[in-house]
């Protein structure tokens, strides 16, 4: 039975009325899109009251977050870095609110934690990552973060003397830094926070004021203009990266020969799709979608620059390349091939190596390396494998586990399986269904259902907390690879966008109503749940099919997609999704966008909508404007609520202790709303 609630706290209807291409929208909460209004700050502070009474009173939630704390409260280390001899890595114990700065070396294998944020901070507000080394491992560059914002200060740090540098980056939005040369200073294309000048490549030297900075490249005056820098090994060449937003993103590439002084040279004119620029002291490469929807990676001589003179190093493939890496003298590219990653090896000139051995299906990321590295670090998990990172030496071919997420699994196993079902339109989709039981010899089971569908991004099975912990309880885990991703190459993903995304939408009510249809769940028994893109999927499903399901988790959405467009950095979005500019992309966008699909006197599932101010990803405005229009229009007795926190944002960097509240109380939310026993 539902907990007993009080009513929701009252939010004032305050109607705006907007034509568009000769239709009126009516919009009743655009009050809550102002963030630090007074008005709004006092209904959030309402809002999370009533949130708040509801999960605390959760019988058995201080049960769920011992085991969630079991499974997060443990040893981690992440973002290698292998520079000479040392290694430079992220490392988090067992307890620590925040990941130190760690190193160690080849000759004795000893660990000596550089900067540890605990020292200082124990309340884990500040996060620290690692931005780039110096070529001789002498100085490191570090992003500062305050809750889960993009932005960040940048910060030095002298690895022989062990202390902190005078020189910072005050906050702002990173887009590269590299240390020159002979290690006196930096370049660096820092966009700070309320800056109204063109962007800038500087050159800072360490010790001087950064009034003393030198201008090396100014980028175009737009405010739809980001500049991003990058480098060769050696420092000799810059790379100026510039993108200019529009209906779709337009791209330049300049290559600056430093050391010559030469005029920057322009690569690359006004080019759109993907392109992302590997620079070497005597070479240049890119991975690029241009004639090649999957993507290839290429040689490019700057003196012949036009796309026609491109050399195919990794040719397009019926896989689309998500990612490749240069190291060793070779590139390393990863594929979404049967639904799990595969990770190829290339000679510069184009000869396939073969394929780097992983431990099982699963999912594999390999982190950044510098090109004269003899070794690469490959981060993999699956639905049986926690987290571990291999290392993989190029020359010999030998790969070892160099760290391992130690979790307390559970003692009977999972199983998991892949299973296809029909689309609406009568596509057939893949899906994965991992759990310890078997509906078909125990009945109907509780149901997790979620999947992404969009951006291009695939899906492959890899380790949750979140997910072990609904298995462990008897849940069927259930992600469906809809179209929108590119598991099947680009065109899986072009199936479901822009005009298209309620392609994504009806795979994903079928995949509900697949489960239902063939015993694996039952209406009372399925939860839907997703984040970011896999959000507004969730929220697109709940408003055109609130039947099928019984609780819904919209983690960080985007909701309101006839405004998204207009906040923050989300203009970035408009080539997966459109915007009302464009009639075509208006009519598509209105026909489903979940703000506006809400309707008075439908009988909605119980809803668990999170974000918070940090998000500049998915604006806050989404969640606070669709928990107002629900909690006015659902007629059930099921709870609408808003887990808001001012530092909750996109980028995953919490303290440990707010990760545990934060997963216990979506997980309390899910198993009080089953009726699972927790």
């Amino acid at each position: 039975m539902p907990l007993t609630l009080n009513s929701p706290p009252t939010t004032p209807v305050e109607p705006v009325t907007d034509v568009l291409h000769s239709v009126s929208i009516t919009d009743p909460y655009r009050w809550l899109e102002d963030q630090n209004s007074q008005r709004t700050r006092k209904w959030l502070e309402e809002q999370t009251a009533y949130t708040r009474a509801y999960l605390d009173a959760i019988t058995g939630r201080d049960r769920i977050r011992r085991r969630v704390e079991k499974l997060l409260a443990v040893e981690t280390i992440s973002d290698p870095w292998k520079v000479g001899n040392r290694y430079f890595y992220l490392k988090r114990a067992p307890h620590a609110q925040q990941p130190a700065i760690a190193m160690r070396d080849d000759d004795n294998n000893n660990e000596v934690i550089l900067i540890d944020p605990g020292e200082k901070d124990t309340c884990g507000a500040s996060a620290l990552s690692i931005l780039n080394v110096s070529r001789d491992g002498n100085l490191l560059a570090l992003a500062v973060r305050e809750g889960g914002e993009d932005s960040c200060s940048i910060e030095f740090f002298d690895v022989l003397r062990r202390e902190r540098l005078e020189d910072r980056l005050e906050h702002g939005f990173f887009r590269g830094l590299a240390f020159s040369g002979d290690g006196q200073g930096f370049y660096y294309s820092h966009e700070t926070i309320g800056s109204n000048g063109p962007p800038i490549v500087s050159y800072h030297t360490f010790g001087q004021s950064k009034e003393q900075d030198k201008d090396e490249f100014v980028g175009g005056h737009s405010p739809k203009r980001q500049l991003f820098l990058l480098a060769s090994p050696c420092t000799r060449r810059l790379g100026y990266f510039q993108t200019s937003k529009g209906d779709a993103i337009s791209i330049e590439f300049l290559v600056h020969d430093i050391a010559t002084n030469t005029p920057p040279k322009l690569v690359v004119k006004q080019m759109q799709g993907l392109f992302v620029p590997y620079l070497l002291d005597d070479a240049l490469f890119a991975l690029t979608d241009w004639n090649a929807p999957n993507c290839r990676f290429v040689m490019i001589d700057i003196n012949r620059p036009e796309p026609d003179s491109w050399r195919d190093v990794v040719p397009e493939c019926d896989s689309r390349i998500l990612r490749a890496v240069l190291a060793g003298g070779f590139v390393f590219v990863t594929y979404s091939r049967n639904l799990s990653t595969v990770i190829q090896m290339f000679s510069l000139s184009g000869k396939n190596m073969g394929t780097i051995p992983l431990p099982t299906i699963g999912t594999a990321f390999i982190f950044v390396s510098r090109p004269e590295n003899d070794t690469i670090f490959i981060k993999f998990s699956s639905f049986v494998h926690p987290p571990s990172i291999l290392c993989h030496h190029i020359p010999t071919g030998k790969q070892k586990t160099w760290t391992r997420t130690k979790i307390d699994f559970p003692r009977s196993p999972i199983k998991f399986e892949r299973i296809a079902y029909p689309s609406k339109d009568r596509t057939v989709i893949p899906m994965f269904l991992v759990s310890k039981r078997d509906p078909r010899a125990t009945g109907p089971l509780h149901t997790f259902l979620t999947a992404y569908g969009g951006f291009g991004k695939s899906i492959t099975p890899h380790f949750t907390a979140y997910g072990t912990y609904l298995i462990e309880r008897g849940c069927l885990l259930a992600i469906a690879n809809i179209r929108g991703g590119s598991e099947f190459g680009e065109a899986w993903h072009m199936a479901a966008k822009r005009t298209k995304r309620q392609t994504a939408i009806d795979d994903f009510v079928s995949a509900a109503e697949w489960l239902i249809r063939e015993g694996h769940t039952v209406q009372g028994k399925l939860a839907i749940g997703g984040g970011s893109n896999g959000g507004l999927l969730v929220a697109a499903a709940l408003t055109q099919r609130p039947d099928l399901f019984r609780a819904v988790v919209c983690l960080g959405p985007l909701l309101d997609m006839l405004r998204y467009h207009l906040f923050d950095f989300a203009d970035d979005w408009i080539d997966e999704y459109g915007s009302v500019e464009t009639e075509t992309d208006f009519k598509a966008l209105l026909d489903y966008s979940p703000y506006h699909k809400v309707e008075a006197g439908a009988a909605y599932p119980a809803v668990l909508l999170i974000s918070g101010d940090a998000d500049t990803r998915c604006n806050p405005l989404h969640a606070r404007k669709m928990t107002a229009r629900l909690q006015g229009a659902t007629t059930s007795n099921h709870p609408i609520l808003l887990d808001y926190k001012r530092e909750w944002g996109h980028t995953p960097v919490q303290p440990l202790t707010r990760r545990i509240d934060a997963l216990t109380d979506r997980l309390a939310f899910l198993c009080r709303e089953l009726g699972l026993d927790p």
